[in-house]
This record gives C-alpha cells, structure tokens and sequence, in this order.
C-alpha cells in the first residue's frame, strides 16, 4: 500500500516543535548575552533580560509539548493501520 503523504506535508505537533526550538533559541541567545557582563566585569543587564532568558525553558516545553503530539498522533494513525 502506497503511502499517501507528501513529503513537504506538516505532522501534528511539527509546528509546535518549530516554535519550541525558535524560543529556545531566542531564550540562549540572552544567557548568552545576560551572562556575558558577568564576566566581562561590566554593569550587569537589568531584571528583564534575566527574564527573556527563561525562555529557554519555556521553548524546551513547547518542543517537548510537539514531540509528545507528534507520538500520540503516530500512535493513533498505528492503531487504525491495525484495525483494518
């Protein structure tokens, strides 16, 4: 049987998986640059940047948030394969 699914075609959860990772990323790059007057002995950033580095956290969740739809999606269209 020929799978009907198109290889650009978006999975469920590939979106969330998507923006998971551009938060992650965004939450990185201010540690990044939060923690760089640290050492630098420089005059620290103020309270918000120490607040947009917790989106590190916050996109780990939404990737892991897609990754868990992602499954449960796999798992359904499995279990509907076996029924026929």
């Amino acid at each position: 049987m020929r799978d009907k699914t198109q290889t650009n075609s978006a999975a469920p959860g590939d979106r969330l998986i998507r923006t998971g990772a551009i938060v992650f990323f965004i939450g990185a790059l201010a540690t990044l640059v939060t923690v760089a007057p640290l050492f630098l002995g420089a005059k620290p950033f103020p309270t918000y940047m120490y607040l947009l580095s917790m989106l590190m956290g916050v996109g780990f969740v939404l990737a892991g948030a897609g990754v868990l739809v992602s499954v449960t999606a796999g798992r359904r269209q499995a279990r509907a394969a076996a029924e026929r």
